[in-house]
């Protein structure tokens, strides 16, 4: 082999990733982990498990401080971390400290998937991965299973499934599968869609202005999904999916940013619920002046806040 395909780039999928010559790839963001913990701020411990041996698929469990003070079963929250389904995992600081944050808010149990990625392993390997974890996470119903918090903390008559940017993408086809499947013992009550990743031939909205940026998000999408048919895709345009009415639960929570390219898509989604015959209750809650995934990156700003708070409200709607 020429050793200068060692050092050439065959593919430059920045901020993401580079693919060298030799076939070497290069995880530019997303790459530190930071250890499970009992965070001494908020008092929230976390463990990690390993949910199939054979795929490596993975998880980190979180629970509150007051499982320490009542045996009150709490909302299982099931999280799908983003990353353009190549970088970032369930370990990354950005998500170990928001799970944080989210499960002391909110007094919930959490299940932040750790799923395989592309390229090594391509879409729909995600899918499948996500789908693996959720009946591991079933099996610990009526009182069975391997984990003790999710026996003696989670209530899984009120489940919800969560997700950023391709994580809200994999929370999507989860709640999907969930209506068309079932998932035995658990009650979907809705799921929560943040900067959701979805795509679509015909541009729409702030598409049409930056088809630059819009042709590299469009790239990124066939290089992890090498099988794909395109962005028309029903894995990432929801609008192609025939069976998008069968949405498993009662309530979906959209949450865009103003100055996020994939902002029109989030809109669309609602609409496209709307003609579905989807007969839930559908939210969207914009962050003006915000970028995407900004409140992974600042996560004490005062719109990180007013996001956070608002799907702690959806999510304990309804909670005695």
């Amino acid at each position: 082999m020429d050793s200068s395909d060692s050092t050439e780039i065959a593919h430059d999928y920045s901020p993401f990733l580079k693919i060298y010559k030799d076939g070497r790839i290069k995880r530019i963001a997303g790459i530190e982990i930071v250890p499970p913990s009992l965070d001494s701020k908020t008092g929230v411990e976390s463990k990690d498990v390993v949910i199939s041996p054979e795929t490596g698929v993975s998880a980190r469990l979180y629970i509150p401080k007051t499982t320490k003070e009542s045996q009150k079963k709490l909302p299982l929250l099931v999280y799908f971390h983003g990353g353009g389904f190549c970088i970032e995992t369930a370990f990354s600081p950005q998500y170990h400290n928001y799970l944080n944050s989210f499960v002391a808010e909110a007094n919930v149990v959490a299940v932040s998937v750790e799923y395989r990625r592309a390229p090594e392993h391509p879409v729909p390997i995600a899918y499948d991965d996500s789908w693996a974890a959720l009946k591991w996470v079933a099996s610990h119903t009526d009182g069975k299973g391997p984990d003790e918090w999710l026996k003696n903390h989670a209530d899984f008559e009120s489940v919800f499934f969560a997700g950023d940017s391709a994580g809200a993408n994999i929370a999507h086809h989860m709640g999907l599968r969930v209506g068309l499947e079932g998932l035995a013992g658990v009650k979907l009550d809705g799921i929560v869609l943040v900067h959701p990743y979805f795509l679509g031939k015909e541009l729409i909205g702030g598409e049409v202005t930056d088809a630059e940026k819009r042709e590299k998000i469009d790239a990124l999408w066939r290089f992890t999904c090498p099988a794909t048919s395109g962005v028309d895709d029903p894995y990432i345009n929801p609008g192609t999916d025939s069976k998008l009415g069968s949405l498993g639960c009662k309530r979906v929570l959209i949450c865009i940013a103003e100055k996020d390219m994939l902002k029109d898509r989030g809109w669309y989604y609602r609409e496209l619920l709307g003609k579905s015959g989807y007969r839930g209750v559908v939210e969207v809650m914009e962050a003006k002046g915000e970028d995407h995934v900004f409140h992974l990156m600042n996560s004490t700003c005062e719109n990180s806040v007013a996001l956070l708070k608002r799907i702690v409200s959806f999510i304990n709607q309804g909670q005695p």
